[in-house]
């Protein structure tokens, strides 16, 4: 009696824990409730199972205990019961994934006229990318990645002259805007991760991921690394500021585009050449 009182404390306190826990999630800040709205339907599910398992496990060990005299009966098999627990875990693990499978089909399903950005992780840093004037992002290949090309923006693609480059400064988001996130990584497994967005997604290197969602309420957050990188992971974090659209178009004009960095690296360069010259033995 003593073990099964015990067992049904524990699984009635686990379950009140997470209904009273102040270690909830973060205020919502993005579109996609339906996100909340699954993971509490799998709360919901996962705990009664939860329950009714420990509380069946009590109740054995209370009905089935040993008593003087009682001789064990042997039961291999019992189809009517493994038929029950087939049907009703079918039916839970059904209930648990049809609504993920809706919430995931909204979720890569990018409306139309969506704003876009590009964000590229590196061990152990963000940077950023936004169209242009010309609304539309250029290509870019980890080949041409240098200190003065951080992107890798193919320099012989005309619709990259003009994409607006953010390197390891804040990104910015028009409030209300939905956005469409282009996600990639030029070393190793990370995932951009706004808690407040509801929203992530896996950085595969050699591969291009996306999601979308509309920041609902204005802010600055935290940008997490979702995907354990390296020593630093930790570390990898950055800042998305949700403003107005008057706010947005003036961070907006403040950035430098990809022809604007590179003609300021070619003239650096320029300008290093002299002294790299009169540095030379002889000279």
């Amino acid at each position: 009696m003593p073990t099964a009182i015990i067992l049904l404390l524990v699984a009635v306190g686990s379950v009140l824990f997470h209904i009273v826990s102040p270690w909830w999630w973060t205020p919502i800040a993005s579109n996609w409730s339906y996100i909340d709205h699954t993971l509490t339907a799998t709360f919901w599910i996962t705990g009664a199972v939860f329950f009714a398992v420990v509380a069946f496990m009590a109740y054995c060990i209370f009905r089935f205990r040993h008593v003087e005299g009682r001789k064990a009966d042997y039961e291999p098999e019992n189809r009517k019961l493994e038929s029950w627990l087939t049907v009703a875990t079918a039916i839970g693990v059904t209930a648990m994934l049809v609504p993920g499978l809706f919430v995931w089909h909204q979720f890569i399903t990018v409306p139309a006229g969506a704003a876009q950005v590009e964000v590229m992780g590196q061990q152990w840093r963000w940077s950023y990318r936004l169209p242009g004037a010309d609304g539309r992002l250029g290509t870019s290949d980890v080949q041409y990645i240098s200190a003065e090309n951080p992107l890798g923006l193919n320099p012989n693609d005309p619709n990259g002259k003009d994409d607006v480059i953010i390197d390891g400064g804040d990104l910015h988001f028009q409030i209300g805007r939905p956005i469409k996130v282009l996600l990639r990584s030029v070393d190793v497994l990370h995932n951009f991760y706004v808690p407040e967005f509801r929203a992530k997604m896996d950085m595969v290197p050699g591969s291009v991921t996306y999601f979308w969602f509309t920041p609902i309420r204005a802010g600055e957050f935290d940008v997490l690394c979702a995907e354990l990188c390296g020593l630093a992971h930790s570390q990898m974090r950055g800042k998305v500021i949700v403003e107005s659209a008057q706010a947005y178009n003036a961070w907006l004009a403040q950035q430098k585009t990809f022809a604007e960095m590179s003609a300021r690296s070619r003239t650096a360069a320029a300008e290093r050449q002299p002294d790299q010259e009169r540095a030379r033995p002889g000279r």
